[in-house]
């Protein structure tokens, strides 16, 4: 969903930041969707980055800047760990690994944009979390991208690639259907009822989390891309900013939007699998360098329901 929506960005102005763009490739397990109207060349490949193979393809490409979204969310890794450690572990190694080598044979120093997740950090937690705070993440989804993350600062550090991890907060509202991300009830308490659709919320209203809209989430990466990565300096993952709010405050902000019938359509499930995986999460971060360095997002659940009927809703 991120990588769809940063990509429609690019190819549809042919600009990434003050540059513009010869050619856009985009690389999924499937195929990816056609952009039409682009503003530069693009290509579509149908890859699997864990088949080191694959990833030795795309590194032959070399690309200036490289967005590596590529994931098993938080759900699905929990539930099939070789899946996860699969894809989000051996198939980010097998690409940063594909880099080295290739710069090995003729020099190449790509921008390397990792999407990372709050999900690294695990209870007990400070509130906010400051970005020095020990990462001890309680999720197979968390240890696979903390693990990155450190792979991110290593490769940087050897000088193989330029390497900017961007910690994701929870990204909402997600337009669509629900995916197998735990996560996905905090869209989905929003998402159905503005659509007239019942949803059913698994965890208590005094559950607070990390939020930013998928809009956000594109700008992230663009600024990633372009940002003066000296700045950094070594800690190269950063917290992103966002909105900290309970599920009482979503609740509170879609009866603004849409009022008591559409709160109405939620109904309380508790799902202790659900619960677990979320107390271990942050509430809060503390996003004062990410937006010293000049990354952005909203400021209230109010905001973020706007983006979305603004963006992203059917009815929009």
């Amino acid at each position: 969903m991120i990588g769809r929506k940063l990509c429609e960005i690019i190819a549809r102005t042919g600009r990434l930041g003050e540059s513009e763009v010869d050619k856009l490739t985009l690389v999924d397990v499937a195929t990816p969707p056609v952009f039409e109207g682009s503003g530069c060349e693009v290509d579509y490949l149908a890859l699997d980055i864990s088949v080191p193979e694959a990833a030795e393809r795309l590194a032959t490409m070399r690309a200036d800047v490289i967005f590596h979204l590529a994931a098993v969310v938080s759900g699905e890794a929990e539930k099939d760990i070789e899946k996860g450690y699969k894809v989000n572990l051996d198939g980010t190694r097998n690409l940063f690994e594909a880099i080295r080598l290739e710069g090995q044979r003729k020099s190449y120093f790509p921008r390397m944009v990792f999407t990372s997740s709050v999900a690294v950090y695990g209870a007990p937690l400070p509130d906010p979390i400051p970005e020095n705070f020990i990462l001890a993440p309680t999720s197979s989804y968390g240890t696979q991208k903390a693990i990155c993350e450190l792979l991110l600062n290593d490769y940087t550090r050897r000088g193989f690639f330029d390497g900017v991890g961007v910690r994701l907060p929870t990204i909402i509202i997600r337009p669509g259907k629900q995916n197998a991300a735990a996560s996905g009830f905090f869209s989905s308490i929003l998402r159905e009822p503005l659509a007239g659709q019942t949803a059913v919320l698994p965890v208590s209203d005094d559950v607070k989390h990390w939020f930013a809209s998928p809009r956000s989430a594109a700008g992230f990466l663009l600024h990633a891309a372009v940002l003066d990565s000296a700045k950094i300096g070594l800690r190269r993952n950063l917290n992103m900013p966002g909105v900290a709010a309970t599920v009482a405050e979503e609740i509170e902000a879609l009866r603004n939007a849409a009022g008591d019938d559409a709160v109405a359509l939620i109904c309380r499930e508790p799902d202790q699998t659900i619960e677990v995986i979320t107390s271990g999460w942050p509430k809060a971060l503390d996003p004062s360098r990410a937006e010293a360095l000049g990354f952005k997002a909203e400021h209230t659940v109010d905001e973020l329901i706007k983006v979305y009927l603004t963006d992203d809703s059917p009815k929009g």
